[in-house]
């Protein structure tokens, strides 16, 4: 049986929220931002409107309001974004169980089986479009596929407010001639690297041999290409189901620059600490360390390496961080934000191999220590205990990153 998918799509979701609650706003150029005072003073989320100006998502506020005068900002309200992002689902739930999230805004939606109940995934769609803009107030654009890959490209095809239908009938004449950076899980390292070979468009990617995609960007090569010729067979997850926890991070814009390697230290122990407490939450520990580093520029890069064990403590994995962060970075420029990911999970269960040099008895100790930190702090508060270096501490705002609001977002490759 054909697979029938949706997905489905809010347009300009955050600023749409905001104008709802403010109709004042509506019809004018305005741009939800995050908090200038804590330095996440970029554009989130926009209006057509804003739009037509050549205000982009992730770009400064002040950058913005050059291009647009009147651009007026809000500030994000995601506790609004949540509320509406749950109805939605409520409303996908009227026609399906197997509803996949990708981010607060957009659904994939498997209506397979389902067509002698409700019809055609065209008729659902529309059904869908209709009902969300008249119980909700906001506006979706859905793309209806046999695949999740060219679902979603539909929902990006035809906004705001729209419908796209893609077959193995017309895929070709649709899908081929938009640009590869169109394709899902493309981001701009992996776009530059196919222009240089002359590949431009997701036609380009789906004439070429699997074997060439591999040997250029690995494995990952020959996926694109099954994308690009609509071979996607991955499935849409049910609502019950858990996904794998592939790894654990936490990244920061601090309240000024990081200037010096005793700032970096600071922010690093943040992080470490709310990373290694959630490994021990869901009882894992890391074979690899992995950090990010923004500078004042906007200019990003990561580096990982390996852990001598796997671990599972703020201290070993902060050490790590930092041993990492000196060989990547000699302060020529000041730095904006600092990550830590903690990857190449294992479970707390399975057997741990020992070194003949290495104190296990130590290392129990202070995975013990930890652990008793954990449960001090959930019952008194973070900073019931709290390491010397973060006293006085100007440079993370007291910060507590395992309470920060995290929100999926599409790989960049």
């Amino acid at each position: 049986m054909e697979r029938v998918i949706l997905h489905s799509d809010f347009n300009c979701f955050y600023a749409s929220v905001e104008c709802f609650y403010h109709p004042e706003l509506r019809d004018k150029p305005v741009a939800v931002c995050g908090n200038v005072e804590q330095r996440h003073g970029i554009i989130l989320a926009k209006t057509p409107q804003a739009k037509k100006y050549g205000v982009s998502t992730g770009e400064a506020i002040w950058q913005a309001k050059q291009k647009c005068p009147g651009l007026i900002t809000v500030e994000a309200h995601y506790d609004l974004y949540m509320k509406f992002s749950s109805a939605a689902r409520k409303i996908y739930e009227r026609y399906s169980d197997n509803i996949e999230a990708f981010g607060l805004d957009e659904n994939w939606i498997d209506l397979t089986g389902s067509g002698l109940l409700f019809g055609s995934g065209e008729k659902v769609a529309e059904e869908l479009r209709q009902t969300i803009k008249q119980e909700l107030g906001i506006t979706v654009s859905i793309g209806v596929s046999w695949n999740k890959i060219f679902a979603k490209l539909g929902s990006d095809m035809k906004k705001p407010d729209a419908i796209t239908v893609i077959t193995r009938n017309n895929f070709k004449g649709k899908v081929w001639p938009l640009p590869a950076s169109d394709l899902l899980y493309v981001g701009p390292a992996t776009t530059r690297k196919l222009i240089r070979y002359g590949i431009r468009t997701i036609g380009d990617i789906a004439a070429l041999k699997p074997e060439f995609l591999r040997g250029l960007l690995g494995k990952w090569g020959e996926t694109l290409w099954a994308f690009a010729n609509g071979f996607d067979i991955s499935p849409v997850t049910k609502l019950d189901y858990v996904s794998a926890i592939k790894s654990i991070g936490n990244s920061m814009t601090t309240w000024r620059d990081i200037e010096t390697p005793d700032d970096a230290w600071k922010v690093f122990t943040v992080l470490s600490e709310s990373v290694a407490g959630r490994l021990r939450k869901h009882g894992f520990r890391a074979r690899t360390v992995q950090i990010s580093i923004r500078d004042v520029n906007l200019s990003w890069l990561e580096r990982q390496t390996k852990l001598e064990l796997p671990s599972c403590t703020a201290w070993e994995i902060s050490k790590k961080a930092m041993e990492l962060f000196l060989k990547s970075c000699d302060f020529h420029v000041s730095l904006r934000a600092l990550g830590v990911r903690a990857c190449d999970l294992s479970d707390n269960s399975s057997g741990q191999q020992l070194m003949f040099f290495e104190d296990a008895v130590w290392r129990e100790k202070r995975e013990r220590l930890e652990s008793n930190v954990d449960l001090l702090r959930g019952r008194f508060g973070k900073n019931a205990v709290k390491r010397a270096v973060l006293i006085n501490d100007d440079i993370t705002g007291e910060s507590d990153p395992l309470t920060h609001e995290i929100h999926p977002v599409a790989f960049n490759f």
